[in-house]
């Protein structure tokens, strides 16, 4: 049984059909690039799949259970974590305190949260941090970190609710070449150790093409292609697309 599985769904703003019966499956540990060129309606199969608005026709499963109109809160406590393109942390809070308030929120105990919340799930959130390569900067404020250090404080927060499928919306958005290639490769390890399924978006092809186990590809709503990264890279309509419509390189041959 798949992870995940989306059966021809749709979704239209006003008379624009921003998703035009869309179907993918993921399985747990594997990790799936969506991509497309802009406005192909990746953003907002990301957002039909986490909740934040239901889709027009068609359905979502989480490991057989239709979750279809079901909202954020909902999904996050059956097992689906997100991350943003702008990474959502609190910046006024300690990297440790972020990650604490993920384990309050998940176990129903964000009522503790001006009492004693610098104890509680100490531990659990330094385990995330530790995975995450920020154990060693827990007590600083978000506010007073690089950006590629914010990604890595917004990953532990989404692992910290050890999900069953974890949605990046273009994690190394604003990162060095050199750090985009780190937090992937720190996901494609968690991701195999937690039995975690990823699906990202992403519009860097080095990061699509060195990490992905399989690629889908979007263009006006509809998936066009899917496969291997070897095998999306070689297509001549993916081709056509990014290299005519986008400029986008698809990578080394």
């Amino acid at each position: 049984m798949s992870l995940l599985s989306v059966r021809n769904v749709f979704k239209s703003f006003g008379g624009v059909r921003a998703v035009d019966g869309v179907s993918l499956e993921l399985q747990r540990g594997e990790i799936l690039a969506l991509i497309g060129p802009n406005g192909a309606g990746k953003s907002t199969c990301f957002n039909m799949l986490h909740g934040q608005i239901p889709p027009d026709a068609g359905s979502v499963a989480l490991e057989g259970r239709t979750v279809t109109g079901l909202k954020p809160r909902e999904m996050f406590h059956l097992g689906v974590s997100r991350t943003f393109q702008v990474a959502g942390t609190f910046t006024s809070m300690t990297v440790r305190e972020n990650v604490q308030l993920v384990l309050l929120s998940l176990n129903r105990q964000l009522g503790n949260v001006y009492s004693r919340a610098a104890t509680m799930a100490e531990k659990e959130a330094m385990h995330w941090l530790a995975q995450t390569g920020m154990a060693d900067q827990s007590e600083r404020p978000v506010c007073t970190l690089a950006y590629g250090d914010v990604k890595r404080v917004e990953l532990a927060m989404a692992l910290a609710s050890r999900p069953r499928l974890l949605l990046m919306d273009e994690p190394t958005a604003g990162m060095a070449a050199a750090e985009r290639g780190e937090l992937m490769s720190s996901v494609a390890k968690i991701a195999a150790d937690e039995d975690i399924g990823v699906l990202f978006t992403e519009h860097s092809m080095d990061v699509v093409f060195a990490h992905a186990d399989r690629v889908a590809v979007l263009f006006r709503g509809k998936v066009i292609a899917e496969g291997s990264p070897h095998a999306v890279r070689d297509d001549p309509v993916v081709r056509e697309i990014y290299l005519g419509d986008s400029k986008l390189s698809l990578g080394p041959d």
